[in-house]
């Protein structure tokens, strides 16, 4: 089962944040880089292939609501810029990492301090880890 990890590896910092900043260019708004899914396989490109895949956490605001989304992409390297295009997810199957795409402690750090301005209590519930 591919990992998630928190830290990306400096080889991919370049392609996962123009990946990060070109993915908040078209949901419009901002989202930061959580994780990447599985970066050894990311390493791992075809030979013949100047692109990279990657599958990459990111956690932001849409539609009002604070989410984090698995998104995968194919960065390009084409002269001194890169081309970025999203890549279609199929549907999560079982033993997918969808359990472990909790986000890393601190993402969501200011969140409950939010809510609680706004209301008299909040309610959080768990369950079998998913948040």
């Amino acid at each position: 089962m591919a990992g998630v990890e928190e830290t990306i590896p400096d080889v991919l910092a370049a392609e996962a944040e123009v990946a990060r900043a070109w993915f908040s260019r078209e949901r419009g708004s901002d989202f930061k880089l959580t994780g990447i899914v599985d970066p050894t396989a990311a390493l791992e490109a075809e030979p013949d292939s100047d692109a990279r895949k990657l599958q990459l956490i990111l956690c932001g605001m849409q539609d009002g609501q604070d989410v984090c989304l698995q998104e995968s992409f194919e960065v390009r390297r084409e002269g001194e810029s890169f081309v970025v295009a999203n890549i279609p997810e199929a549907p999560l199957e079982i033993g997918s990492p969808a359990p472990e795409l909790d986000p890393p402690p601190g993402v969501r750090a200011s969140w409950l301090d939010a809510a609680l301005e706004k209301h008299a209590f909040v309610v959080l519930v768990f369950y079998r880890g998913f948040w």
